[in-house]
């Protein structure tokens, strides 16, 4: 497992010499750092795409700039490049958090080559109408992530960290980040059980937060198990 990524690619790249005459020691290692983030990145992501038998062309970049608050443009959606920011990997701990981040793109990157015009208007809807297609892309990349043989639980943890908590749903154009866990939670509790019976996220900090903040949704859905019910819940 890789254990905050970013310092562990500092320590690796501490002893390496300088690639070119000139050069800094921090530049060499921050060349370093950056080549092997790419690695790791081109390693989980062309996994997930060989595993599950993906023939859609899709590519990798690492990024060391932070992603802007508001992308004027979705590289993943308009050009099949799939853009991992510094201020995401920052929050990487292991490798199926980062499958968990890959797949979720991955996924759209998929859905962008389907349809009309090459999939022109699939990439307009899944731009200007997220909400619609959020909770498939989570539950979608679930499903790449177990073929691949990472744990889907890191998908909750992943969103934990890195989704800001909204409001309201019913107002937003996107899904309340406690919604989308808990709906990723009651894909995994049905379709793929067996993780969180051996539950390897049980002592993850971010996971524990969840099962926190997430009392009264999973009562939900405890409810709907034991009542054999199978209407569609509202998630908070």
């Amino acid at each position: 497992m890789m254990r905050k990524l970013v310092l562990l690619l500092i320590v690796l790249c501490s002893a390496v010499p300088a690639f070119a005459a000139g050069n800094s020691e921090a530049q060499d290692i921050n060349i370093c750092k950056n080549m092997r983030i790419q690695r790791y990145i081109d390693d989980v992501g062309f996994n997930i795409l060989n595993a599950n038998r993906i023939d859609k062309r899709m590519v990798f970049t690492y990024n060391e700039e932070s992603q802007k608050a508001i992308m004027l443009t979705d590289k993943t959606i308009t050009r099949r490049q799939i853009v991992i920011y510094e201020n995401q990997i920052n929050h990487i701990a292991d490798l199926n958090e980062l499958a968990a981040m890959l797949a979720r793109e991955i996924v759209k990157g998929t859905l962008s080559y389907d349809g009309f015009a090459r999939g022109f208007v699939t990439s307009a809807q899944m731009k200007f109408a997220p909400k619609k297609y959020e909770l498939f892309f989570d539950k979608r990349a679930v499903d790449l992530m177990v073929t691949a043989g990472y744990d889907p639980v890191a998908m909750i943890v992943f969103l934990n960290k890195l989704g800001a908590q909204k409001r309201f749903s019913f107002v937003l154009t996107n899904n309340t980040v406690s919604k989308r866990m808990a709906e990723v939670y009651e894909y995994i509790y049905t379709k793929y059980p067996q993780f969180l019976a051996n539950n390897s996220y049980l002592e993850n900090k971010y996971y524990q937060n969840f099962l926190l903040t997430s009392e009264n949704n999973r009562r939900l859905l405890q409810e709907k198990v034991r009542t054999y019910s199978q209407k569609r819940l509202k998630y908070e």
